[in-house]
Protein backbone atom coordinates (compact mmCIF):
# COMPACT_ATOMS: atom_id res chain seq x y z
CA UNK A 1 0.00 0.00 0.00
CA UNK A 2 1.37 3.31 -1.09
CA UNK A 3 0.96 6.08 1.76
CA UNK A 4 1.00 9.53 0.17
CA UNK A 5 -0.13 13.00 2.01
CA UNK A 6 -3.12 13.50 -0.36
CA UNK A 7 -5.95 12.60 1.89
CA UNK A 8 -3.68 13.00 5.12
CA UNK A 9 -4.53 15.08 7.97
CA UNK A 10 -2.36 18.09 8.01
CA UNK A 11 -1.09 20.31 11.75
CA UNK A 12 -2.71 23.25 13.02
CA UNK A 13 -0.20 25.46 13.73
CA UNK A 14 -0.93 28.41 15.95
CA UNK A 15 1.72 31.17 16.67
CA UNK A 16 2.26 31.89 20.10
CA UNK A 17 0.85 35.52 19.76
CA UNK A 18 -2.52 34.27 18.45
CA UNK A 19 -4.08 33.87 21.68
CA UNK A 20 -4.23 37.03 23.82
CA UNK A 21 -3.92 36.28 27.69
CA UNK A 22 -6.57 36.89 29.72
CA UNK A 23 -6.10 38.18 33.03
CA UNK A 24 -7.76 36.36 35.69
CA UNK A 25 -7.20 37.66 38.77
CA UNK A 26 -4.01 38.86 41.19
CA UNK A 27 -1.52 38.90 38.44
CA UNK A 28 -2.52 35.58 36.91
CA UNK A 29 -2.85 34.99 33.24
CA UNK A 30 -5.26 32.02 31.22
CA UNK A 31 -5.08 31.34 27.57
CA UNK A 32 -7.15 28.45 26.54
CA UNK A 33 -5.56 26.43 23.38
CA UNK A 34 -8.12 23.82 23.23
CA UNK A 35 -10.93 22.25 23.51
CA UNK A 36 -13.16 19.10 22.38
CA UNK A 37 -16.17 18.77 24.62
CA UNK A 38 -17.05 15.49 23.30
CA UNK A 39 -13.76 13.79 24.67
CA UNK A 40 -13.68 16.13 27.83
CA UNK A 41 -10.72 17.39 26.61
CA UNK A 42 -9.17 20.64 27.58
CA UNK A 43 -5.90 22.44 27.12
CA UNK A 44 -4.68 25.20 28.78
CA UNK A 45 -1.72 27.17 29.53
CA UNK A 46 -1.67 29.63 32.49
CA UNK A 47 1.19 32.49 33.98
CA UNK A 48 0.94 32.87 37.79
CA UNK A 49 2.67 35.03 40.52
CA UNK A 50 4.08 34.02 43.46
CA UNK A 51 1.19 33.68 46.39
CA UNK A 52 -1.69 32.69 43.93
CA UNK A 53 -3.66 29.68 44.74
CA UNK A 54 -6.11 27.32 42.92
CA UNK A 55 -9.51 26.02 44.82
CA UNK A 56 -8.63 22.86 45.88
CA UNK A 57 -9.85 20.63 43.55
CA UNK A 58 -10.46 16.77 42.47
CA UNK A 59 -9.74 15.65 38.90
CA UNK A 60 -12.20 13.26 37.32
CA UNK A 61 -10.16 12.63 34.60
CA UNK A 62 -6.20 12.67 34.22
CA UNK A 63 -3.94 15.82 33.81
CA UNK A 64 -0.82 16.27 32.08
CA UNK A 65 1.18 19.62 33.21
CA UNK A 66 4.51 21.17 31.97
CA UNK A 67 6.26 23.66 33.89
CA UNK A 68 7.79 25.96 31.53
CA UNK A 69 8.99 28.36 34.09
CA UNK A 70 9.07 29.51 37.94
CA UNK A 71 7.98 27.36 40.33
CA UNK A 72 4.11 25.96 41.95
CA UNK A 73 3.25 22.98 44.45
CA UNK A 74 0.38 21.59 46.24
CA UNK A 75 -0.26 22.18 49.57
CA UNK A 76 -0.65 18.37 50.19
CA UNK A 77 2.99 17.75 48.67
CA UNK A 78 6.31 18.17 49.40
CA UNK A 79 8.02 18.45 45.68
CA UNK A 80 8.43 21.43 43.60
CA UNK A 81 7.53 21.97 40.08
CA UNK A 82 10.14 24.14 38.27
CA UNK A 83 10.87 24.88 34.74
CA UNK A 84 11.04 21.45 32.88
CA UNK A 85 9.05 19.64 35.24
CA UNK A 86 6.63 17.06 34.11
CA UNK A 87 3.32 16.25 36.19
CA UNK A 88 0.77 13.50 35.58
CA UNK A 89 -2.24 14.02 37.78
CA UNK A 90 -4.76 10.20 38.29
CA UNK A 91 -8.29 10.85 38.15
CA UNK A 92 -9.67 10.92 41.25
CA UNK A 93 -6.59 12.79 42.57
CA UNK A 94 -7.12 16.01 45.11
CA UNK A 95 -4.82 19.16 45.84
CA UNK A 96 -4.28 22.78 45.71
CA UNK A 97 -2.28 24.35 43.36
CA UNK A 98 0.17 26.75 45.11
CA UNK A 99 2.75 29.55 42.89
CA UNK A 100 5.83 29.99 44.92
CA UNK A 101 7.58 32.11 42.66
CA UNK A 102 6.32 35.31 40.30
CA UNK A 103 6.23 34.63 36.64
CA UNK A 104 5.14 30.86 36.29
CA UNK A 105 3.86 29.88 33.60
CA UNK A 106 2.44 25.83 33.40
CA UNK A 107 0.85 23.89 30.47
CA UNK A 108 -2.27 21.78 31.19
CA UNK A 109 -3.57 19.18 29.55
CA UNK A 110 -6.82 17.95 31.38
CA UNK A 111 -9.55 15.51 30.45
CA UNK A 112 -12.97 15.82 32.85
CA UNK A 113 -13.79 18.44 35.14
CA UNK A 114 -11.90 20.20 37.85
CA UNK A 115 -14.83 19.70 40.55
CA UNK A 116 -13.55 22.78 42.97
CA UNK A 117 -14.06 22.08 46.71
CA UNK A 118 -14.98 23.97 49.75
CA UNK A 119 -12.79 23.23 53.46
CA UNK A 120 -15.47 20.66 54.32
CA UNK A 121 -14.96 18.85 50.94
CA UNK A 122 -18.59 19.72 49.38
CA UNK A 123 -18.28 20.62 45.77
CA UNK A 124 -18.92 24.38 45.35
CA UNK A 125 -18.19 24.66 41.12
CA UNK A 126 -17.34 22.63 38.34
CA UNK A 127 -14.88 24.04 35.58
CA UNK A 128 -15.04 21.99 32.64
CA UNK A 129 -14.06 22.21 28.46
CA UNK A 130 -16.99 23.94 28.32
CA UNK A 131 -16.97 26.24 31.15
CA UNK A 132 -12.98 27.20 30.78
CA UNK A 133 -13.72 28.28 26.85
CA UNK A 134 -16.64 30.20 27.86
CA UNK A 135 -15.11 31.80 30.63
CA UNK A 136 -11.83 32.66 28.59
CA UNK A 137 -14.11 34.55 25.64
CA UNK A 138 -15.97 36.13 28.31
CA UNK A 139 -12.73 37.73 30.07
CA UNK A 140 -11.05 38.52 26.89
CA UNK A 141 -14.53 40.19 26.11
CA UNK A 142 -14.54 42.06 29.17
CA UNK A 143 -10.91 42.89 28.48
CA UNK A 144 -11.32 44.34 25.64
CA UNK A 145 -9.34 41.77 23.39
CA UNK A 146 -9.88 39.97 20.22
CA UNK A 147 -11.42 36.39 20.28
CA UNK A 148 -9.08 33.99 19.02
CA UNK A 149 -9.59 30.96 17.20
CA UNK A 150 -9.59 28.38 19.95
CA UNK A 151 -9.02 24.68 18.31
CA UNK A 152 -12.20 22.81 19.42
CA UNK A 153 -14.58 20.28 18.35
Amino acid sequence: MTMTNEHAPTAVHIGSDEFPWADIGDGAKLKVLQTKEHEGLWIVENIFQNGYAVQTHKHTGPVWGYTQSGAWKYKESDYVNRAGSFLYEPAGSVHTLTCIEDETRVWFQIYGSNLNLDADGNIESVVDAATVLAGYYMLLEAQGLPRPNVLVD
